[in-house]
């Protein structure tokens, strides 16, 4: 299959209300679009969102990247494209992966198929933090169907640990509750956090320390009351192998925008349970097309609350037919399949690039 014809995007949406991560509060989502059509007419799409402070990446890098090997990419052949990029993996792997997955959308891969459709339980993140806030809110998301709880953690141990309870308090055993500390504690405070950690209703403590330091995480797993769940160091089969040797990390977080596509990210999922460990997908920075994705292929291969619940945070949908939700649950009908409300996305541009095949003298190069 030939690709025709590419359209780069950046859009900026903007959020329901802000999104409070331990190294950056996000009021909007930026993430690039990636529009591919082949010569019969068919169209792919993808979707990279690098968050700053999460990586080395950088918006404007990834951007940069996607110029660059759109422009090379265009009029070949899709398998020779999927070549190109894959060996530029290095380079970004998040605006690699947003051209990958529309290069496979392109191709129709059956991964993204929704067969007799799903029900898929989503987590929720908890946003406030006095008491009585606390409280409101759960009884709120409760009443919304979320039976799955995203605490984050990270700026200082003792506050955090009364958040914990008061959360655990309000919840009182009707749901579980997943702790996240996105890298933020050094060693010494995730030791303390983890030894003062309550384990009733705790499903497990994500990444307390930084990516790169597998031999502090690997403490803190051995002190730990409840399983540790390692997330950012988590990109490549042999990280997924490597973790599963430190005891007591029981689970490995994934994120689509990390493994190149979305059959490697199926090979991965399966390659965690190889390894003696639970698999957790899902990005909570991710729009429509992120989260459409990451749920078809957890379809067939997650069996716990996905992560995959960035599309409820934004203002707007980028499909005709938004993603639906209802009782907690992210819902796949059966066949279905997205189209792009072309107006959302220009209402929120802030970038676009067009590429097609360079002529000359009358031949595509």
């Amino acid at each position: 299959m030939r690709i025709e014809d590419i359209v780069l995007r950046t859009l900026r949406v903007p959020l329901k209300q802000p999104y409070k991560l331990s190294y950056r509060t996000f009021t909007d989502f930026e993430p690039i679009i990636v529009e591919m059509r082949s010569r019969d007419g068919f169209i792919g799409w993808g979707e990279g969102h690098i968050s700053p402070g999460s990586s080395s990446e950088t918006r404007e890098g990834g951007w940069q990247f996607c110029r660059r090997y759109a422009e090379r990419i265009a009029g070949r052949d899709t398998s020779d494209a999927m070549a190109i990029l894959s060996s530029a993996m290095h380079e970004s792997k998040v605006a690699a992966t947003a051209l990958l997955t529309a290069i496979e959308m392109l191709e129709g891969e059956p991964l993204l198929e929704a067969g007799e459709g799903a029900r898929l339980p989503l987590l929720s993140p908890v946003n406030a933090t006095g008491e009585f806030e606390i409280a409101d809110e759960i009884e709120q998301r409760i009443a919304e169907g979320f039976r799955t709880f995203k605490i984050k953690v990270g700026s200082d141990a003792v506050a955090d640990t009364k958040r914990v309870r008061a959360i655990q308090k309000a919840v009182d055993g009707r749901a579980t509750m997943r702790i996240d500390a996105n890298r933020a504690y050094g060693e010494s405070d995730a030791i303390a956090f983890a030894t003062a950690l309550d384990p009733e209703g705790v499903e497990l403590f994500e990444q307390p320390c930084e990516a790169e330091d597998w031999d502090s995480n690997a403490k803190v797993a051995r002190v730990s009351p409840v399983p540790v769940m390692l997330d950012e160091p988590i990109c490549a089969i042999a990280d997924i192998e490597r973790a599963g040797q430190i005891g007591n990390v029981g689970f490995c977080k994934l994120k689509l925008k990390r493994f190149g596509g979305i059959k490697r990210l199926h090979e991965a999922l399966n390659a965690v349970r190889v390894h003696g460990m639970e698999p957790v997908l899902g990005d909570g920075l991710g729009l429509d097309i992120a989260c459409w994705m990451e749920a078809a292929i957890a379809r067939t291969t997650i069996r716990n609350a996905g992560e995959f619940n960035g599309f409820l945070k934004a203002r707007a949908s980028l499909f005709e037919e938004p993603i639906e939700f209802k009782d907690g649950n992210l819902i796949l009908k059966p066949g279905f399949v997205p189209r792009i409300d072309r107006a959302a996305l220009k209402a929120h541009q802030i970038a676009l690039e067009r590429f097609a095949p360079v002529v000359i003298s009358g031949a595509a190069q």
